[in-house]
């Protein structure tokens, strides 16, 4: 069996935030998880006038990622740095292969990405290319597909507007939620102060809430898009 993960994510935070608690538990457990950033996060916030501040905020953020990815355990971090905020002007096309080269160099059996309602541009273009990449073809080896919710995005899409995040899969995290929201200060200039979503207050109080939906002390949320086995394999998971 391919142990290996791959968690495709518009920009440096997200994955911490979708699922780092999950990220942790499974590298703990001796699966390769390997991070795809696609957007650097920080462009659409300047213009010519700050771009030398723009590059400085971009390198604090790659910097971030990589000790985010170090404290959760990770086996690798790639960052593409594509425009951020603008994922949608490029060729839907683009981002589906270079999603697909990270995944045949990792083959993963297991991919997270994000929830296709997500108020933010980048998340949406980000799973509807993943979707495009992990297309279940005769040799394909992506067995689980799972998608992640993202404070300050996810909760935003008002009813009626965008599909909703309606949760069917729990991850137990209790034992890791730590190491998430240590992970998390590594982002220090992404979060925000309490009652913001995302602030650690409220991220810790995200995964209590999931917990006790499912049974759990803390848990992350997923929605499940597709899961195969294969013949020979048990499905004790």
């Amino acid at each position: 069996m391919n142990d290996a993960v791959a968690v495709i994510a518009a920009h440096p935070d997200d994955e911490v935030l979708g699922c780092g608690g999950t990220i942790a538990r499974l590298a703990r457990d001796g699966r390769l998880v390997h991070i795809l950033l696609i957007a650097d996060g920080v462009s659409s916030r300047g213009d010519s006038d700050v771009a030398e501040a723009v590059r400085e905020d971009l390198a604090v953020r790659n910097e971030a990622a990589e000790r985010a990815c170090k404290i959760l355990g990770c086996q690798s971090v790639q960052l593409l740095g594509l425009p951020d905020n603008r994922l949608d002007s490029l060729d839907l096309l683009h981002v589906v292969k270079v999603v697909e080269k990270n995944k045949k160099k990792h083959k993963p059996s297991t991919v997270f990405t994000h929830h296709s309602g997500d108020v933010n541009i980048d998340h949406r273009v980000v799973h509807d290319a993943v979707i495009a990449a992990c297309r279940p073809v005769p040799g394909h080896f992506v067995n689980e597909l799972l998608f992640f919710e993202v404070p300050s995005s996810t909760e935003w899409r008002p009813p009626g507007s965008g599909q909703v995040f309606d949760p069917n899969w729990f991850f137990d995290v209790a034992d890791v939620l730590d190491v998430k929201l240590k992970a998390l200060e590594a982002y220090r200039d992404e979060m925000r102060a309490f009652p913001h979503p995302r602030s650690l207050v409220a991220v810790e109080a995200l995964a209590r809430w999931r917990g006790a939906s499912a049974g759990f002390d803390a848990a992350e949320a997923f929605i499940l898009g597709r899961k195969l086995i294969r013949a020979g394999e048990n499905d004790a998971n």
